[in-house]
């Protein structure tokens, strides 16, 4: 039987195409791995406080830059995005956030030894801002394993 030599090269006449499969499977792995990496570098934007719990307490799902946070101490002191701040720089701060953002929500966390008085005083400074969507961050009840 003759061997057969020749190359393994195109005909001349042949037109030059783009193969778009692997090209899919790349655009599919870099879109997997930008995900990934995004979801590692979620930052914490409040202080960090030991919140209250309660067995009704649901995750909340964010809404970047519709969401303020702001939080409170169990000193009684407010804070803005982890900077501390007096009562009437929060109320302008906010103000000036809800004039750019009319759809913005805060979530106030308060530390669960702070007084009832100063998370109240937070969530009225918030309300003179003008702001009407306000939450409370709780941690949810940890679930106690049952026991046979």
């Amino acid at each position: 039987m003759p061997v057969k030599l020749g190359s393994k090269l195109p005909p001349e006449n042949a037109e030059a195409r783009i193969e778009i499969i692997p090209l899919i499977d790349i655009m599919f792995f870099l879109l997997a791995s930008f995900m990934l990496v995004s979801l590692s570098m979620v930052t914490l934007r409040g202080v960090k406080v030991n919140l209250p719990t309660a067995s009704s307490a649901a995750p909340a799902a964010d809404a970047g830059k519709d969401l303020a946070d702001v939080s409170v101490d169990k000193a009684g002191g407010a804070f803005f995005d982890k900077k501390p701040v007096g009562d009437n720089e929060l109320v302008s701060t906010l103000a000036a956030m809800r004039k750019t953002n009319p759809n913005l929500r805060v979530i106030i966390s308060g530390d669960k030894d702070a007084r009832h008085g100063d998370v109240i005083h937070v969530l009225d400074l918030v309300r003179a801002a003008g702001i009407e969507k306000v939450a409370f961050q709780i941690r949810p009840e940890p679930t106690k394993a049952a026991t046979p």
